[in-house]
């Protein structure tokens, strides 16, 4: 039995999945509350591996800060999330990475994802990594599509379309889950649409 892979991403009502210069929201756009950030941190506490691409990984390096310099019980679910097993998915990185227990897999990412969805005895988690899970989709290997909608439209400020330059996909409606009377979680089973 093969792995499940959840695509995970947070986005406004409008798509976006983050903003840019001129905006000032904040951390998941200042709307996060204490039932989301609760069950974020479930969802990141039980045993899975996470699956970034290159520029995720560099990002987040960027927000976080590198290991040494990072605070202990800052942030649960950054803290929780950083000590993931997890696979950077790259042709430009090289390891060892400023990262605890991640590991740089080269090559195609259908290919690396193919023999990690095959080889893994936990579940696999993509948070960001746009194009890498644009890929991944279209070539069927996203099993569940998890979106967080916030209840903020950036249509000034908001950069990264979430499926911007993705294939068209038939979406069936898996969970939903309302978090702090505001907040939607949205999880589907994509299929590529012939």
């Amino acid at each position: 039995m093969t792995a499940t892979y959840t695509f995970d991403i947070v986005s406004t009502l409008d798509g976006f999945g983050s903003y840019g210069e001129g905006g000032d929201w904040g951390g998941y756009w200042g709307k996060h509350g204490p039932e989301f950030l609760a069950h974020r941190l479930a969802q990141y506490e039980a045993e899975q591996r996470l699956v970034l691409g290159a520029n995720t990984y560099r990002e987040f390096v960027k927000i976080l800060g590198p290991s040494a310099e990072r605070p202990d019980g800052a942030d649960p679910i950054n803290d929780r999330m950083v000590s993931m097993p997890t696979t950077v998915v790259s042709s430009t990185l090289t390891g060892p990475l400023d990262w605890p227990n991640a590991t740089v897999e080269s090559g195609d990412a259908v290919d690396v994802v193919t023999r990690l969805k095959a080889e893994s005895d936990v579940p696999l988690r993509s948070h960001g990594s746009l194009s890498l899970n644009h890929a991944l989709m279209a070539a069927g290997l996203v099993d569940r599509v998890q979106v967080t909608v916030f209840p903020v439209i950036s249509g000034r400020t908001g950069t990264d379309p979430i499926f911007g330059g993705a294939a068209d996909f038939d979406l069936e409606l898996l969970e939903t889950r309302t978090l702090d009377g505001r907040t939607q979680e949205l999880v589907y089973r994509p299929t590529l649409h012939h």
